[in-house]
């Protein structure tokens, strides 16, 4: 009986833990709109980050202590869970205006041009770039927005016209449901990154989970591979193909894929492309010479111009503005630099007015055209325990403009070499946001990197829905509407 007692007790303090997780949400105690990028201190150097949409969640073990909320502008808040709950899980925050008087002691408005070179001098002593252990949070979303799909198959002597008929349905069914589709995906992974150098790192994951809807798994490959079967069903399914497509070789073999729209995505990420992807995304935080942050410090390539200043978690911010001085530079974007030690804690960027990325346009040559328009980032900072900064967010959205056309040639495998033209064209735009959150951060040496061993690859789990209960009890980014509400249409 005692032992039956135990287990209910046991059971019921699981329960309660369980119950303890809370998502709560930061809004500005004036306007009411949600506050994103806030930081949610559970320790004195861990935490977690306010989304987009103004939500954070912290797990149980957290939610013992009071937690610090700051964010540029705002005056920090310090609350317990009760107090909380006592606010119905919204929790305004307070612009640090009063206090800027304080700081005004003359007329004279501080020189930008004077406090970005402060802040380069002062680059090595705020920042430790290598030998670093990053727990990691990371999370990919990647959207695409078909503007026009167009197929066409050309008529074939040995192909009856009904099946042809039937066959360009087909084709234009399968292009009104991409146009139609919501074609995006989620994926997540929670890790740690060993940092060497910016040339040098090793990951570590504990767990990785990916929403896809298979069926709406839109990319130009895929599209084709699914265009190619519907073809297929209406030829000679007892015999195979060759395939060419434009200037490229012929491929051997071809015939009808039992599943029109089957599964063939490998459930795994393989490590060392996933090591390599993050670290470049670490990598747009850091200011070694050539790095990517470097150029918006270089005077040069930039104009500078103070616009204010603001507290960020109690401390005095420099606000300052920065615009393309040549045509060779792209971004604009502000740079928020401690008054203290001129520290940047924050970038915030994007392109400015017209200008783009990598663009080509071969058209006419290979049917190809795409433009990168759109970059834009946000990269925040936290102070450890050696007064050094280190990434604690990054974001970064990148989207392009594409075109493709393909001319495709089906040639039946057999003495008489049937052949039948399918030419297909599709024009969109491609979206792709990552996040990298830096829960905890530590030193590390050469010995400890030398030891750590990074495995091959790791399974990813692959769901149809979001699953909040996968990520209980662990520190990581609240997850947007959009992602709460996906579901596959399998």
């Amino acid at each position: 009986m005692k032992r039956i007692l135990f287990i209910i007790a046991l059971a019921l303090s699981n329960v309660f833990v369980f119950s303890q997780n809370i998502t709560a949400r930061i809004i500005d105690n004036t306007t009411k709109e949600p506050i994103q990028f806030a930081t949610i201190k559970t320790g004195a150097y861990s935490g977690v980050i306010s989304n987009d949409e103004g939500y954070f969640t912290i797990n149980g073990d957290d939610i013992k202590k009071p937690i610090t909320i700051s964010c540029m502008g705002y005056q920090n808040k310090v609350l317990s869970i009760s107090e909380i709950k006592q606010l119905s899980n919204v929790i305004p925050l307070t612009e640090a205006i009063n206090q800027l008087n304080e700081v005004y002691i003359s007329n004279k408005t501080p020189n930008a041009d004077s406090i970005i070179a402060k802040a380069k001098s002062n680059l090595k002593v705020n920042y430790k770039p290598n030998l670093n252990r990053y727990n990691i949070f990371s999370r990919n979303t990647d959207y695409v927005d078909f503007k026009s799909l167009d197929f066409e198959i050309e008529k074939a002597k040995h192909v009856k016209k009904s099946k042809i008929e039937d066959a360009n349905r087909s084709l234009a069914n399968m292009g009104k449901q991409i146009i139609e589709s919501n074609i995006v995906s989620f994926s997540d992974f929670k890790g740690a990154l060993y940092v060497l150098d910016k040339d040098s790192s090793k990951i570590h994951v504990d767990k990785a989970t990916k929403l896809l809807d298979y069926k709406n798994d839109f990319s130009i490959d895929n599209i084709q591979e699914k265009a190619q079967d519907i073809v297929l069903t209406y030829l000679d399914t007892t015999k195979t193909y060759k395939l060419k497509t434009g200037i490229f070789k012929i491929e051997d073999s071809l015939s009808l894929k039992s599943d029109d729209f089957k599964n063939d995505e490998e459930n795994i990420h393989k490590l060392s492309h996933l090591n390599n992807h993050t670290r470049s995304l670490w990598k747009r935080s850091q200011f070694y010479k050539s790095a990517f942050l470097s150029k918006f410090l270089n005077g040069d390539l930039y104009e500078y111009a103070f616009k204010n200043i603001g507290y960020n978690n109690n401390e005095l911010n420099y606000i300052i503005e920065f615009t393309p001085r040549k045509g060779k530079s792209k971004h604009t974007g502000t740079l928020y630099i401690s008054d203290d030690n001129y520290a940047i804690t924050r970038v915030d960027y994007n392109y400015y007015k017209n200008r783009h990325g990598e663009k080509f346009n071969l058209k006419l040559l290979l049917g190809v055209k795409y433009i990168e328009n759109t970059s834009e980032g946000t990269i925040i900072y936290q102070k450890d325990s050696s007064n050094l900064y280190h990434p604690k967010y990054i974001k970064l959205i990148t989207g392009s403009y594409f075109f493709v056309s393909r001319g495709l040639k089906f040639i039946e495998n057999s003495p008489n070499r049937y052949k039948i033209n399918f030419d297909f064209k599709l024009e969109g735009d491609f979206q792709n946001k990552e996040e990298l959150l830096i829960t905890t951060n530590n030193d590390i040496d050469l010995s400890n990197f030398s030891k750590i061993s990074q495995e091959k690859e790791i399974p990813i789990k692959v769901l149809n829905r979001y699953e909040k209960t996968l990520w209980e009890n662990e520190e990581t980014l609240e997850p947007l509407k959009e992602m709460k509400e996906f579901k596959t249409t399998n």
